[in-house]
């Protein structure tokens, strides 16, 4: 039996492909800009000595991605911050395919609309190649985080991969896959 595609991955082939060749004129399907990866990154540096904590922060990024998060190592020792090579200080999770689509829709559907006084995401967090950055303050928008079982609030960064050229065919492509810029 073939598996189900994706609702997102159905949408981004049968209705943004042909709005953004539309849009922008593209000559061959190629051209057109596509999500490659998702970067989920956690900076867990007021943690960095207790490994209980860090293991739960670990544990909460797992259940938010659908994927084991790799911790992230301090490149080199900062004595002011009394910070070590080599020690732990945050977390990353990399999604492709599938669980980036799935992440995504998530994201976009139910997370973010879950933000208090939520008026749409910024439109200014464009690296000038493409990407995009999205910064949330707390993972509590995500409903697989039970408000009782935290420990402490916390934030992280998502990044947006694309293969557009641009900053306006990644905000074309982005906003025609759901996400909600404001204005």
């Amino acid at each position: 039996m073939a598996k189900e595609q994706n609702r997102l991955v159905k949408l981004y082939k049968e209705e943004v492909v042909p709005e953004l060749i539309k849009e922008f004129g593209y000559k061959n399907i190629n051209e057109v800009p596509k999500l490659v990866k998702i970067v989920v990154n956690a900076g867990l540096g007021d943690v960095k000595s207790n490994s209980k904590s860090f293991n739960i922060a670990l544990d909460e990024l797992a259940v938010i991605t659908g994927q084991k998060p790799v911790a992230t190592v301090a490149k080199k020792s900062i004595s002011n911050f009394s910070l070590r090579e080599g020690q732990k200080v945050g977390a990353k999770v990399t999604l492709r395919g599938e669980k980036m689509y799935e992440f995504f829709d998530r994201l976009v559907s139910i997370a973010l609309p879950r933000v208090r006084d939520f008026h749409g995401v910024s439109d200014k967090a464009f690296d000038g190649r493409g990407n995009y950055s999205l910064g949330i303050k707390e993972q509590l928008i995500f409903p697989e985080i039970s408000y009782d079982k935290i420990e402490k609030i916390r934030g992280f960064d998502i990044g947006f991969v694309t293969t557009a050229k641009t900053d306006a065919e990644s905000k074309a492509l982005l906003k025609a896959l759901g996400m909600p810029f404001s204005r």
